[in-house]
């Protein structure tokens, strides 16, 4: 692929390229890459199979390989897939038509859409998590089909469905039908004794109460907040009243109403140059893509065109309960409270493409170019500048008749991340500029798991957009934000319509447009997306800033916004966390023979420790969330003597999370505590030893 690249543009089939390199062996990050050259003579043709395959040893899967490169035997392959498709269809009593039908309805299953799923008014009220489920069987792990009945003719479109089922179960697809008789208990015996009927003819009687079975519940028999539950957690939500499968899954195929697109401006205008980003000439231990800083507080990344570092160099952000990582391609992601568990966008490790969770872009509104700020997303050919230090991450980068400085950074005591943009306009004539703030909601582990469950919200008040995710049973009170610091452009929090079906986040379909469309409501594939004008006279500069963060309920989610929204308010926040980090990165100097050895324990490893390993529990390579008794407790050893409050709190939180029995939770979750329990030796030696050399560093003999 390259560094920075993706499946779209792979590095190895770009034009004078070297091509596949033919090696094979142990590698980091193994993937399978195979060339065949054709060459075709005039109006001739060629045929080409590529085979994938897999068997149970090295000889039998080359043997599977010598045999199918045989072309009479691929085609038998395919006729014989055909009969077998085709006895299968006939025993299960289906036709292609059927399939089809329920190839869709899987469709949406796997990838849920508003359409078919229940009505917004339903989703917003919805305050129980998947927990709620499990009275009736349900696990809520495997998406849920839910069928409405309440009479006698809403039989054949359970038929339709249950001859779906069995069709994924014959494929180890993992779905749970719920059917919801809405017939009175006193008055639908005669509808219950019809619908056993169909299971049996369908032999699904076997399927019962099971995982990736089916489920028959009575509505009279449910609380309100249950049935709002039931329906919300529902990826598909089918209506015997409303008539066949094909009539309900033709309403998804309704083309949207897109936005006109937005054009450039026809000129005669003649472009001008804009100032070279020079490269720092005097970086302390530069290793030609980059070095430390000549006082050693930042490190310094500078980025030619095309130019990327071997694997994410990246920084940790946080504070004790909040924090966002940052590699040198552009953000990460962030957290609230737990790095794992409550993710409020996506985390990747892909170490090649190194995909961002949230990205802020430009438009040029005159020409209609787009670009970004940071290397990624969407990457201008010109040079990039990082800097990371301690609380901080600074890019800096000239295009476009622009100087653009965007500085990312947390509110030391709260959770609130801050995206300050500064723009310069260079050229002689007055600009236009369309900043674009783009934030994939997860607030879960990941998104595919928690899309369908996030309910988004647009305050105007204060130019926010919210988003909250009951289903995250530890979370599920929480309300994250997207706010900014003047009046907005343009909004959405429909991901589908900013990227684009099929589309892209290095060019999102939304950015071609004229602005947009101010979808909020639930259902949708969730994001947020913030658009702000910038008017720029010549030589005129502008500072803007979003905030992301989140709130223990809404009323505090507003509250976070109105602290942080205004530039002064933003300038203290700056100056206390940058004030935090120096008294304690400051509070311990090392002097050695080694300017190498000094350039790092002064502040650099200190900073890390408490950042990542204390604080965020988090990194590009591993995002636990969960304290580790060991882990953590030998971290805190390095804090002694600049931070020894943070080694007290840990050895007493490590001493909670062990047993009268003398086992402890090897690791756990914050905030419920849930851990795996273990009698892992080395877990209780450091316990008492770093208490010893704590009350020996300290005096504090009353822990």
């Amino acid at each position: 692929l390259g560094r920075g690249q993706t499946l779209r543009d792979p590095a190895a089939l770009v034009p004078n390229g070297d091509g596949l390199s033919g090696t094979t062996g142990a590698t980091l990050d193994p993937i399978m890459a195979l060339g065949q050259e054709i060459e075709l003579q005039p109006h001739a043709s060629a045929h080409v199979s590529f085979i994938t395959l897999a068997a149970n040893s090295r000889e039998k899967a080359l043997a599977l390989a010598r045999r199918y490169r045989d072309g009479r035997v691929i085609v038998r392959a395919f006729e014989q897939a055909r009969d077998r498709a085709e006895a299968e269809l006939r025993q299960l009593e289906l036709s292609t038509t059927d399939l089809e039908y329920i190839q869709q309805l899987l469709s949406v299953l796997l990838y849920p859409r508003a359409t078919r799923r229940a009505d917004a008014a339903t989703l917003a009220d919805n305050r129980k998590g998947q927990p709620g489920l499990w009275p009736f069987s349900i696990s809520g792990d495997h998406p849920i089909l839910l069928v409405r009945m309440d009479k006698s003719e809403d039989l054949a479109l359970v038929q339709q469905v249950l001859q779906a089922h069995a069709y994924w179960r014959k494929r180890n697809i993992k779905i749970d039908l719920v059917i919801l008789n809405e017939q009175g208990t006193t008055y639908g015996q005669e509808l219950r004794g019809q619908l056993q009927r169909v299971l049996i003819r369908q032999n699904s009687e076997d399927q019962f109460n099971r995982r990736g079975g089916i489920f028959i519940l009575y509505a009279d028999q449910l609380s309100d907040p249950d049935c709002v539950l039931l329906e919300t957690a529902a990826r598909v939500v089918l209506d015997g009243a409303k008539g066949s499968l094909a009539q309900q899954l033709g309403e998804m195929f309704k083309p949207a109403t897109q936005l006109p697109p937005f054009n450039a401006v026809p000129r005669d205008v003649k472009l001008e140059s804009t100032p070279q980003l020079a490269r720092p000439s005097d970086l302390l231990f530069d290793n030609e893509l980059g070095g430390f800083s000549t006082d050693g507080r930042e490190y310094v990344i500078y980025l030619k065109p095309g130019q990327w570092t071997p694997a994410p160099w990246i920084n940790i952000i946080a504070n004790p309960d909040f924090g966002f990582t940052v590699s040198e391609t552009g953000a990460g992601y962030t957290w609230f409270g737990n790095s794992s568990e409550n993710r409020l966008t996506p985390w990747s490790n892909d170490p090649v493409t190194d995909p961002p969770g949230e990205a802020l872009y430009l438009r040029d509104e005159e020409t209609a170019e787009v670009w970004s700020p940071t290397p990624l997303p969407c990457r201008a050919p010109a040079p990039y500048l990082i800097r990371h230090c301690a609380g901080y991450s600074v890019f800096e980068h000239n295009s476009h008749g622009l100087v653009q400085r965007l500085r990312l950074f947390a509110a030391p005591n709260a959770p609130v991340k801050v995206v300050q943009l500064h723009l310069e306009n260079t050229w002689k004539r007055t600009r236009r500029i369309t900043a674009t703030l783009y934030v994939e909601w997860v607030l879960g582990v990941t998104r595919d798991a928690a899309q369908q469950y996030v309910i988004s919200e647009f305050d105007g008040e204060h130019a926010a957009l919210l988003a909250r995710n009951c289903y995250n049973t530890e979370f599920g009170e929480r309300v994250a934000f997207a706010a900014a610091s003047k009046p907005l452009h343009g909004l959405t929090a429909d991901r589908t319509e900013f990227l684009g079906r099929m589309g892209s986040i290095s060019h999102p379909a939304a950015l071609d447009r004229i602005g947009l469309a101010s979808a909020v409501e639930p259902g949708l594939d969730p994001c947020a997306a913030l658009q702000l004008h910038i008017d720029l006279r010549p030589g005129e500069s502008e500072e803007i800033f979003f905030l992301v963060g989140e709130g223990a309920n809404r009323d505090e989610a507003l509250k976070l916004i109105e602290q942080h929204q205004k530039a002064e308010q933003i300038e203290t926040v700056w100056n206390q966390a940058n004030e935090s980090w120096d008294n304690l990165l400051g509070s311990v100097q090392v002097q050695t023979p080694d300017a190498a050895m000094d350039l790092l324990l002064n502040r650099w490893l200190l900073y890390q420790t408490l950042a990542c390993r204390v604080w965020a529990r988090s990194a590009f390579y591993q995002s636990s969330g969960a304290f580790g008794f060991r882990d953590q407790l030998q971290d805190v050893m390095a804090l002694m003597h600049a931070a020894p409050q943070f080694t007290r709190e840990q050895i007493l939180l490590s001493a909670r999370h062990q047993f009268e029995a003398g086992d402890v939770l090897h690791w756990w979750h914050p905030p419920s505590g849930r851990g795996v329990r273990t009698r892992i030796s080395d877990d209780l030696l450091w316990l008492p030893f770093v208490t010893a050399n704590y009350v020996t560093a300290t005096g504090d003999k009353s822990i």
